[in-house]
């Protein structure tokens, strides 16, 4: 007679360790239980429990400007460059830099000089360019980095360098960490929130990854809203389904999940039930936040014609407000189209006139509302542009290559600086003379604003820590107010 094989589960119960285990996992399921009996939450904590300072930001607000907007159209003018239009850019400045195979192979690298002209705008004296003109309006209420820097010189890797603190795709995303460290502020939508541009030129791809968790727990994804009639995918009830049978079958499901958990004890399922928990809720609480009929005509005006078209970077820029008024944590916008190799002078005037008014505009509105003193903005893409021409320089056109090295973004709220512009540019606009900000600082400072020493909001995996700034990162003290 074959001796009998033991089950999987036999084996579950002959060790200490699981027993252990198993007994931690009923009192998880035990507090799921009251979780899913009360049918709501408070604010989730996150896994720091509690910033670790008073925190200047308790939400924040990205506006991605995908592509790579050149800072030599925008606000750092450079003169020389204007002077010498046309003629080749000293070796000496370039030195050893990398340059991109599209156009490291010219014989000559020609200068050139910005089409716009610059003038100084609000009590500060900010200079900006004649292409931002609303932007021009709100000089003191931004901090203006000039002097931003990163390794990466292509697309793809710039720009999930920015989005998660690492050039290599699966990294967890900024806006997972902050969900994850600070937790949820509301209990009726999720704390981190995507919008994308649906009247941007598609020139660079951009992925789901961006916004992802990575290796942390999946509820820290970014969900991303879509315009029309169903914001979010398979939100809405099959017909015939009612919330009534929805809520039993949820029941069902959560009962299910916790016997799954107590036998595997898989954080991931806890998170699957999180996540259909906070769907149920979202049937409500979604519909209501992205009604932009319920906004006053002026608001409309404010925020441009466009804002009345669901899914706009002014629509979008709108609907971030509203979402932070729902004590959204993260809310991350993403426009393409700012990557002009060739028609600079009509790209960036376009790219511009789409998204101006309304990155100014939200300013205004949340200012006016009181939202701004604790509500961090950034604006900026992943690298700038170079102070060379791609090809040759037309009659009235050039093209302007990637350029890693100094480029702008500025902040607002949230405790930064206003009216303040850091750090120095040489008079090319192509390397830092002082004060460079590198992508970890950045994340480093976001970090800070919001309550978090960023060398302390780690996870293991793998067999290894992780961190959003990876093993770098200053604080940048100089713009904080």
């Amino acid at each position: 007679m074959k001796p009998s094989v033991p089950t999987y589960d036999d084996l579950m119960r002959q060790t200490r360790r699981h027993f252990l285990g198993k007994a931690g996992f009923s009192i998880g399921a035990l507090a799921l239980s009251n979780l899913l009996g009360s049918r709501a939450s408070a604010a989730s904590i996150g896994s720091l429990g509690a910033p670790h300072f008073a925190p200047k930001a308790k939400r924040v607000i990205y506006l991605f400007q995908a592509g790579g907007p050149s800072h030599l159209e925008t606000f750092d003018f450079k003169p020389l460059l204007r002077s010498g239009h046309g003629k080749a850019l000293p070796k000496e400045i370039i030195g050893n830099q990398r340059l991109s195979t599209m156009s490291g192979n010219q014989s000559l690298l020609p200068m050139a000089g910005s089409f716009t002209d610059f003038s100084k705008h609000g009590k500060c004296g900010m200079e900006i360019s004649n292409i931002l003109p609303y932007t021009q309006k709100i000089a003191d209420d931004i901090c203006l980095i000039h002097t931003m820097h990163t390794e990466a010189i292509n697309h793809d890797p710039a720009i999930t360098f920015f989005c998660s603190g690492n050039q290599i795709p699966g990294r967890p995303s900024m806006g997972a960490w902050a969900s994850y460290g600070l937790g949820s502020l509301n209990e009726n939508l999720p704390s981190f929130i995507v919008l994308v541009s649906n009247n941007a030129r598609r020139d660079q791809p951009l992925y789901s990854r961006l916004w992802g968790s990575g290796f942390l727990p999946s509820e820290h994804q970014g969900v991303q809203f879509r315009s029309g009639k169903e914001p979010v995918l398979y939100l809405t009830n099959p017909e015939g389904v009612s919330p009534h049978v929805r809520r039993g079958m949820l029941d069902a499901l959560g009962k299910l999940n916790g016997y799954q958990a107590e036998q595997q004890l898989d954080p991931e399922i806890d998170a699957r039930v999180a996540q259909a928990e906070m769907a149920f809720r979202m049937q409500t609480s979604v519909p209501d936040a992205t009604d932009l009929s319920k906004e006053t005509e002026e608001t409309f005006n404010l925020y441009g014609p466009d804002s009345k078209t669901p899914g706009t970077y002014a629509a979008n820029c709108l609907l971030a407000r509203r979402l932070i008024e729902r004590d959204v944590r993260f809310v991350q916008l993403f426009h393409q189209g700012w990557d002009q190799h060739g028609d600079v002078v009509g790209g960036i005037s376009q790219q511009c006139k789409q998204t101006d008014q309304a990155s100014a505009a939200l300013i205004t509105d949340l200012k006016r509302r009181g939202l701004l003193e604790d509500t961090l903005v950034v604006w900026g893409g992943e690298f700038g542009r170079t102070a060379y021409s791609q090809g040759k320089i037309t009659a009235n056109n050039y093209g302007r290559d990637h350029h890693p090295r100094c480029f702008s973004i500025w902040m607002a709220g949230g405790g930064v600086k206003a009216g303040y512009t850091h750090g120095t540019t040489d008079d090319y606009g192509y390397n830092i003379v002082s004060d460079g900000v590198h992508v970890h600082d950045l994340h480093a400072t976001m970090l800070h604003l919001m309550g978090v020493e960023h060398e302390k909001l780690i996870y293991k995996s793998q067999g290894r820590y992780f961190r959003l700034t990876d093993v770098a990162g200053n604080l940048v003290k100089s713009v904080i107010a």
